[in-house]
């Protein structure tokens, strides 16, 4: 028995389904969770339209002439909608040929593995199981300040939604969903305004990737207000706001006409009724769960977002591999799995492994590579230079501690990479290999070709100027 229809609940079911065991799927209201309805696939959906705009605006660059074009959000909007309808009905014929059944409604902890669904017509089921997974995933944070709340402030839903584009949107938080959302809204042809609490964007990576993300936004014209907190907001959302701020201990006034949050998660634990189950939570509201994914009830698993695992839909769908691997009897466990992401800006970010910041942080010697994507040449001919990426080796195994990507394709470039990581392979495996050309792969090789010999010591970085 599963609650909630995300990442690793439905392929759970699926898969167990497939085996032979009667599975069922609680979910109240996102048939396949939220990845494929309110967040991933849709926000990448809505970002690629932007990116077709941004082509728009460049397009003498590339020898087309416009005139008269206009951005139509409504289209944009149906675009997405017809992506999520088409998802939903695969989702659904996945739970018809599995065998697993899919039961709407909102689900209720009762007792030890009993959980009480009540459907929207008011209908009431009690579902045992001998197995349970809680998969209720996370929610967009809402933060005290005064005024937020009775704002009605979008959240990503709500701006994946919009049918008009905004004439000043004010983002708080410049963390993945602010960045990929705000430039997505200028691009459309909004004011944005960024608003971030901390010294920098995505503050826990390298200060040269926030640099160049920082830089990247002026460039685009996005207003980007950094050591800002927002004390008190007044108005409302799609009509007139007020923000009051501190920054760097001044007063300032932001006035604009919409505000998205995007300044964390909460995760759907409450009102669920984990403590008739026997489950407990941690500090921070996940469900607390060890390196197996089983929760403090016997039987009782916890996985993606509500059990505190990284934010990422693949992620979850690892937890997927570890609780169905334990159920049918074998030891699984999460502990030193790597967690690769790619942040879609345009371009984009993207690592995999440790990050100088981390590497530094675990008193870890290291060698550092890096080049500007201007030196991989397949960036030249899609006019589409801006960035570098850089590596990370071991001073003596010459294995890869490291990659990031600040350029086009970052997403894809991180995976041939993590693929030699998974290998142990030498980075001179990388250097020496014959990408085609011209690819981005193919900047690997000047990439891995930079790194200072074993005996070196560790130094300022290696950059090859082209």
């Amino acid at each position: 028995m599963v609650l909630g229809s995300g990442e690793a609940g439905k392929y759970a079911a699926w898969t167990l389904a497939e085996t032979g065991m009667k599975t069922a799927v609680i979910e109240r209201r996102y048939v396949g969770g939220s990845c494929p309805n309110i967040a991933c696939l849709p926000s990448k959906n809505v970002i690629h339209s932007a990116k077709v705009a941004s082509y728009f605006r460049r397009s003498e660059e590339f020898g087309i002439t416009k005139k008269n074009w206009k951005i139509d959000m409504p289209a944009v909007r149906e675009r997405k909608r017809k992506m999520v309808s088409g998802l939903v009905d695969m989702h659904l014929d996945l739970y018809k040929k599995s065998g697993a059944e899919l039961v709407m409604g909102s689900g209720r902890f009762v007792g030890p593995k009993a959980i009480e669904v009540r459907s929207a017509e008011g209908t009431v089921r009690l579902l045992r199981g001998k197995n349970v997974v809680i998969n209720t995933g996370s929610r967009a944070t809402i933060d005290p300040t005064p005024g937020l709340a009775q704002a009605n402030p979008l959240t990503h839903i709500e701006a994946l939604e919009l049918d008009h584009v905004p004439e000043h949107l004010l983002v708080l938080g410049g963390g993945f969903v602010g960045l990929e959302l705000s430039q997505a809204m200028r691009r459309f042809g909004s004011r944005v305004t960024l608003i971030e609490r901390n010294p920098r964007l995505v503050h826990r990576e390298d200060q040269d990737i926030s640099q160049a993300l920082h830089e990247l936004f002026e460039d685009e014209g996005i207003e980007v207000l950094t050591s800002t907190r927002i004390t008190r907001v007044e108005g409302s959302s799609g009509e007139s706001l007020k923000l009051q701020a501190d920054r760097d201990g001044s007063e300032i006034v932001l006035h604009g006409t919409h505000l998205l949050v995007a300044t964390g998660r909460t995760p759907n634990t409450d009102g669920i009724g984990l403590e008739a189950a026997g489950v407990e939570r941690t500090d921070h509201g996940h469900v607390k769960v060890n390196e197996r994914l089983e929760t403090t009830a016997p039987g009782v698993w916890a996985v993606g977002d509500c059990a505190g695992s990284p934010h990422f839909t693949h992620i979850s769908f690892d937890d997927f591999r570890v609780v169905r691997d334990n159920i049918l009897g074998g030891d699984c466990v999460t502990t030193g799995r790597q967690v690769p992401f790619c942040v879609f800006t345009d371009p984009e970010f993207a690592r995999i492994g440790l990050s100088e910041t981390e590497a530094r942080e675990r008193g870890l010697a290291y060698r550092l590579a890096r080049i500007p994507m201007v030196a991989v040449l397949r960036t030249r001919t899609l006019s589409e230079t801006r960035g570098f990426m850089k590596a990370l080796i071991d001073t003596t195994s010459d294995r890869v501690l490291g990659f990031s990507v600040f350029g086009v394709e970052a997403g894809e470039i991180i995976a041939s990479v993590q693929v030699a990581m998974m290998a142990g392979l030498p980075y001179a495996a990388l250097r020496d290999a014959i990408f085609t050309h011209p690819t981005m792969l193919e900047g690997l090789i000047p990439l891995f070709t930079q790194v200072p010999r074993a005996s070196a010591p560790v130094s300022k970085p290696q950059v090859l100027h082209a």
